[in-house]
């Protein structure tokens, strides 16, 4: 595959890709530098917050989520740059001193949050990492919250295999990914693991293609790792980045990878903290917006 960045922008933590089919638009975060970014029709704009930011994803009503450390918000994407509008949607994670980290909504367009104990000072330094205290939440398009886990590390992916029928997440402090089976009233069941450790890095953010393979991206690790649906290696994907954070399927057939990744402090490589793009020639599965 021929990787190339999609701007000429670095940033020190991009994460949550989110490809808007209805714009042909690409939405991501920088979590470290407390900035949603939105890139449509070769334009990169981006709004500011005060706060970690780790998922932006637009709503059916034509404004977007944000999920910010303080709560889930909504987004007018009209405001400023430097003055985005805000509106409290919930407060999905009422535990003090965590932050949201990974977000994606299933295909009811429910919004499912995982967080984990903030690792962010008020200028996106790193603090260290003490306690798992991070949980897994569902968001209703009433804005209705779910609690359905606790005592998580560092909750990273959220894909719904088998027609929805169970869960797939990584917690990043176990280094490999779970399934959950998603029970009659939508709880969630024993878990199994469903993709082991690997040498090749930490398991980040995901997308699902079309035939229900798992494209992880690998903390560390330089490289994309293509799982098939019973959670074995398919396939090793090299990158140009040292520490890619997740990716989603794009474009006008959406066969298009996008991927996200962070920029480290030393030793960085050139497109280290860039967003990039290939055509895999496989087609992806669509990124759902939140319901509300």
């Amino acid at each position: 595959m021929k990787w190339q960045p999609v701007s000429d922008l670095r940033f020190k933590l991009a994460e949550g890709p989110f490809w808007d089919d209805v714009q042909q638009s690409l939405y991501w975060v920088d979590i470290a530098g407390f900035r949603a970014l939105r890139l449509h029709q070769g334009q990169v704009r981006h709004w500011q917050f005060n706060e970690p930011v780790s998922a932006f994803i637009p709503t059916v009503k034509g404004d977007a989520l944000v999920t910010l450390a303080s709560g889930v918000y909504r987004l007018n994407l009209d405001s400023p740059t430097e003055h985005p509008a805000l509106t409290l949607l919930c407060v999905a994670d009422p535990v003090e001193g965590n932050r949201a980290n990974e977000a994606r909504c299933d295909s009811q367009g429910r919004l499912w949050l995982g967080s984990m104990q903030n690792n962010l000072d008020a200028e996106g330094g790193d603090l260290p990492l003490e306690r798992r205290s991070g949980g897994i939440y569902r968001v209703d398009a009433n804005a209705r919250v779910t609690p359905l886990l606790d005592g998580q590390g560092i909750v990273n992916t959220m894909l719904w295999p088998d027609n929805g029928a169970a869960l797939l997440t990584a917690d990043s402090l176990d280094g490999v990914i779970y399934r959950y089976p998603i029970q009659a009233d939508d709880r969630l069941g024993e878990r199994q693991v469903w993709a082991s450790e690997h040498a090749r890095g930490v398991p980040d953010g995901s997308a699902m293609d079309a035939e229900g393979y798992v494209w992880n991206a690998r903390w560390g690790g330089h490289c994309l790792i293509r799982f098939a649906p019973d959670g074995s290696v398919d396939r090793i994907v090299d990158l140009p980045v040292s520490h890619p954070t997740s990716c989603v399927f794009g474009g006008p057939e959406m066969a298009t990878l996008f991927v996200t990744s962070a920029r480290p402090s030393s030793d960085a490589l050139a497109l280290d903290g860039s967003v990039l793009q290939a055509e895999t020639g496989i087609k992806g599965l669509a990124s759902n917006r939140f319901a509300g």
